[in-house]
């Protein structure tokens, strides 16, 4: 018998895409490049550029004509694909300079096709060196600033931490130089909003940077990242100063129930269209520069003067344990980070919140411990020295193995720039304050280089 929708769902849900900007945030196609793989360069490029270019076209249509359909805004068509990495390998013990102009080779291939069918990024020109470094993780390691700085949509992750093995700080010293790198060869060193460095990197996640397509995916798959923060800001502010906590708390979960079947209904018609299988839906509640689109905003609603002030931790775990309660009632098909993201600049009241200080690197910090981002779009002065970097980054690591979650660091160096300056990158990537790093140097503790070894949690794991 089917299923019959009272007035009042309807219209409910018609208010959500037309006024609290609910959207689908990405569709994401995991494609397999492993049969590409070849001792010839021309042919593993030639091989990678043919079969990207038909699903990338199939992926186009297939959005366009699912968003028509069910008047559904989607906001990003992406591709991750399988690190690079791994089929770099034969040519990095063969030659690493070789290799490294077979990987910059790709990298400008997949990115004219990708420009070409309207796709908007394309993951995977990754490595994974939580333990050790490959020749082929080298070679990505010392050509992802060039390959990011001469594309536009090609997006990198180096995953250096995991719970299971520790932490690689010999990695972590070599991508913090790399990023300095990247960031002075591109415009306001816009090419980091690109690349992240990730502890825990799943398979599945459909958001750039940190997409790949994991060894144990099937060759074409379909994961979906929903957004939502006006709808939940929406219900919250309904709801008023008088609702205690456990009823603030349930509604934002109905909300989300909401929310994820809507995103695997858009999912599933995707994979359809394409003839690929359905992957996941990713929990994550994702902001938008745009008024109305932000998690800040969702936080200041529950009673929090400005996002960052005390009580903002309580507030993003009852927002992030509320949205993934929701969503588990609404599918078992959840995967990726499925969280909350509360990257600086691409929420345009996280960017206000760091200008009037309420938003520091140890704030966030702190509350990424009950969400899944770490710390993400944020801005520092140009002339940070690495060592700094890496000591940024090493904390986040060990906070990721220590509660055995995903996280990633996603910092751009702006060139030329101090603390309190404000830089507009565009787009989607929204605005942000160049955050103020301590000047006190970790130098002669990241210099130790070697492992980390895993957390005792790793004993749990078997």
């Amino acid at each position: 018998m089917p299923k019959i929708f009272a007035p009042e769902e309807i219209g409910e849900i018609v208010e959500m895409l037309l006024f609290q900007d609910l959207d689908i945030r990405s569709v994401t196609l995991g494609l397999s490049i492993q049969d590409c793989a070849s001792n010839n360069a021309l042919d593993f490029i030639g091989c990678v550029e043919n079969k990207l270019r038909g699903f990338a076209n199939s992926l186009v249509k297939a959005v366009e004509k699912v968003s028509n359909k069910y008047g559904v805004k989607i906001v990003t068509k992406r591709i991750a694909l399988t690190p690079i990495s791994i089929l770099l390998e034969g040519f990095a013990k063969k030659s690493i300079e070789k290799a490294v102009e077979a990987g910059i080779e790709f990298a400008k291939t997949v990115d004219k096709v990708a420009l070409s069918a309207g796709i908007d990024y394309v993951g995977g020109y990754s490595a994974f060196v939580h333990k050790g470094i490959t020749p082929g993780d080298f070679v990505v390691l010392e050509s992802f600033p060039k390959a990011l700085a001469i594309t536009q949509t090609i997006a990198s992750m180096i995953n250096v931490a995991s719970t299971y093995t520790g932490i690689n700080v010999d990695a972590i010293n070599i991508v913090s130089r790399k990023i300095i790198e990247l960031a002075n060869n591109t415009p306001k060193g816009i090419g980091c909003a690109r690349f992240t460095v990730m502890a825990n990197a799943p398979e599945d996640n459909p958001f750039i940077p940190g997409a790949y397509h994991g060894l144990g995916e099937p060759e074409a798959v379909v994961n979906v990242a929903v957004s939502g923060p006006g709808v939940i800001e929406a219900v919250v502010r309904r709801l008023g100063e008088k609702a205690d906590m456990r009823t603030l708390h349930d509604y934002v979960k109905r909300a989300a129930f909401k929310i994820t079947r809507l995103g695997e209904l858009i999912g599933r018609e995707v994979a359809r269209e394409i003839g690929a299988q359905f992957g996941i839906v990713d929990l994550s509640v994702a902001p938008s520069p745009k008024i109305g689109d932000s998690v800040a905003k969702i936080l200041e609603a529950m009673g929090v003067e400005v996002a960052g002030a005390p009580g903002s931790i309580a507030a993003l775990y009852i927002l992030v344990d509320a949205v993934k309660k929701g969503g588990a009632m609404a599918t078992s098909s959840i995967g990726g980070l499925s969280g909350a993201f509360i990257p600086v600049s691409e929420d345009w009241e996280m960017n206000r919140a760091a200008m009037l200080g309420a938003i520091t690197i140890d704030r966030l910090e702190a509350m990424m411990s009950v969400c899944n981002t770490g710390i993400d779009m944020v801005a520092i002065p140009g002339d940070t020295p690495p060592e700094t970097i890496a000591a940024l980054i090493l904390d986040v690591m060990a906070i990721a193995i220590a509660l055995d979650k995903a996280l990633g660091v996603r910092i751009i160096p702006v060139p030329n720039s101090k603390p309190g300056d404000v830089v507009d990158f565009g787009g989607l990537l929204g605005s942000a304050v160049v955050m103020n790093i301590p000047r006190f140097s970790s130098k002669r503790f990241v210099e130790r280089g070697g492992l980390v070894p895993p957390p005792i949690k790793r004993l749990d794991k078997g």
